[in-house]
């Protein structure tokens, strides 16, 4: 039952945390291209990266940060299931992947999935050797 608890708490909090970091990319992003046959501006999916990267960090720190504070299983997955899983976004990466392909930008694509595995698996792994 805490487990669940702290899983739904946690969870709300990565959720809107995720919120913000879109809310922030989205008025504040200035680096945008114009197609060169003028039907909008281009995009990349900062924010979607942004947020992987860090939950990926959050997931490998759970491990070893709640052994390391005697803290029980139930707070490990609290913070990997709840925040990390609240904050990160699978659906958002393959749709961002997705929109490049559909508009014809496959080495923006390529490089998005190669920056969110490269830089995810980075995270995790200084996650988990900084208190491991």
């Amino acid at each position: 039952m805490i487990a669940a608890a702290l899983v739904g708490v946690f969870g709300v909090a990565g959720a809107l945390l995720r919120f913000g970091v879109d809310s922030w990319f989205a008025h504040h992003s200035s680096i945008r291209s114009v197609r060169a046959d003028g039907r909008g501006a281009l995009h990349w999916p900062w924010a979607t990266l942004l947020v992987n990267v860090v939950g990926c960090f959050v997931i490998g720190l759970s491990h070893g940060l709640t052994t390391g504070l005697g803290l029980g299983t139930e707070w490990q997955l609290g913070l990997a299931t709840g925040l990390a899983g609240g904050l990160t976004t699978f659906s958002s990466w393959t749709t961002a992947t997705i929109r490049l392909l559909s508009e014809a930008r496959f080495g923006s694509a390529v490089l998005n999935v190669a920056v969110n595995l490269a830089l995810g698996f980075a995270a995790a792994a200084a996650g988990i050797a900084l208190v491991g």
